[in-house]
């Protein structure tokens, strides 16, 4: 069970990195996507888990080591954005979220356009 105060601190994270990815995603010269799916915090604050799906899957590995290597300065962003509203800016994890890729891999195979064969 999320606190309140988890709650608010991911909606605030969510929020504050959907729109830093969609600016730098329209400075880009490459046209991709990436959206923040979900954001799941500790309860002590101290560690958050930033979900995020990229649209299109070629671009998936090179962002997201892009991303890895800008982990301090993603941080630093988000100690500005907070700062008067947190005493501690929690450690920031990105995982790729897969669960829509997932979905219609499941629908395709219901369609029977996968691997599995239509009884």
């Amino acid at each position: 069970m999320e606190s309140n105060r988890q709650r608010k601190v991911a909606q605030i994270i969510q929020e504050d990195f959907a729109e830093l990815f969609r600016k730098q995603s329209a400075e880009s010269k490459q046209s991709f996507l990436v959206s923040v799916s979900d954001v799941k915090i500790s309860p002590d604050l101290g560690v958050a888990k930033i979900y995020l799906s990229i649209f299109p899957q070629e671009f998936r590995s090179s962002i997201m080591k892009e991303i890895e290597i800008n982990k301090a300065q993603y941080r630093n962003f988000l100690g500005q954005k907070m700062a008067k509203q947190v005493r501690v800016i929690p450690q920031l994890n990105f995982y790729l979220d897969t669960a829509l890729d997932d979905v219609e891999k499941i629908e395709k195979e219901l369609r029977g356009e996968g691997d599995n064969p239509v009884l």
